[in-house]
């Protein structure tokens, strides 16, 4: 079931690898006491969404997504940190790693109110040239060592962060929801950004239903404190609040639940 690699970056890629289970899984697991259980694409549609809003995350594990990925170093690094997944990386004490370094149209200045985030462009080709200097240095340094006879396990201890690297990526969707909601946020560095709109490109396809009910109630919802429901409460009446659902479609048990959120069961 390989597929076309997506480009990432300058240098790097997103390929499907293999995956295993689709929408009508999360639905044969949720529906386990009834055998298969699945009757209408809208019935498996309101299941799946049922199971989302309410976080019953076990059917959505059912589903597995296997990718060969190749990335500069500093995003495999901020990627494992998700330590869900199951990972094997090309190593550098087997392998003699490549020349290949990831080079950024433009440096991002350092964002003033985030001590770990980037704004905007800075033009500076003089910077630009500095990293080409450094990693065309780095890596003769590298073969150097090795023409040394040095370990290779030693002698990439030379290597900067923007080498790439590849590594295959196994994960079930529960978990891959997770990192996508973290990684396609704007707050995410760019460049897993990136690696992330790929990943999601391909995870729709495979799981629509599943992909649209995660739009819905993770990747573009919230989650309110009992601070902020206080505050609501006192700005709106049920009343106020049902009408303005219903005019953007909610009705029956879905309108019901959305009253709940904020105002809680009725006595």
């Amino acid at each position: 079931m390989e597929g076309d690699a997506i480009p990432v970056l300058d240098k790097g890629f997103v390929r499907l690898v293999d995956v295993m289970g689709d929408d009508r899984a999360i639905v044969q697991a949720a529906r386990v006491s009834y055998g298969e259980g699945t009757r209408t694409v809208r019935e498996d549609a309101a299941l799946i969404d049922y199971l989302m809003r309410h976080r019953h995350t076990s059917p959505f594990e059912m589903v597995e997504f296997k990718f060969h990925v190749k990335a500069p170093l500093f995003v495999v690094r901020q990627w494992f940190r998700h330590r869900t997944a199951s990972v094997n990386e090309i190593s550098g004490r087997y392998s003699v790693l490549k020349d290949e370094f990831y080079e950024p149209n433009a440096f991002r200045r350092q964002a003033k109110r985030n001590k770990q985030g980037s704004e905007g462009e800075l033009a500076d080709e003089e910077a630009l040239a500095l990293l080409r200097e450094a990693e065309r240095e780095a890596y003769r340094v590298y073969e150097k060592l090795l023409e040394k006879g040095v370990a290779r396990e030693m002698a990439r201890l030379v290597l900067p962060l923007n080498l790439y690297t590849e590594f295959y990526w196994k994960q079930d969707l529960h978990n891959l929801f997770h990192f996508l909601k973290l990684r396609l946020s704007p707050d995410a560095q760019w460049e897993i950004r990136e690696y992330a709109k790929a990943i999601a490109e391909i995870v729709k396809a495979h799981v629509p239903l599943a992909w649209a009910s995660f739009e819905e109630h993770v990747l573009h919802g919230a989650t309110l404190s009992r601070t902020e429901l206080k505050a609501l409460e006192g700005l709106l009446t049920p009343e106020l609040y049902e009408k303005a659902l219903g005019a953007l479609g909610l009705s029956g048990s879905r309108l019901k639940e959305a009253l709940e959120k904020i105002f809680g069961p009725k006595a």
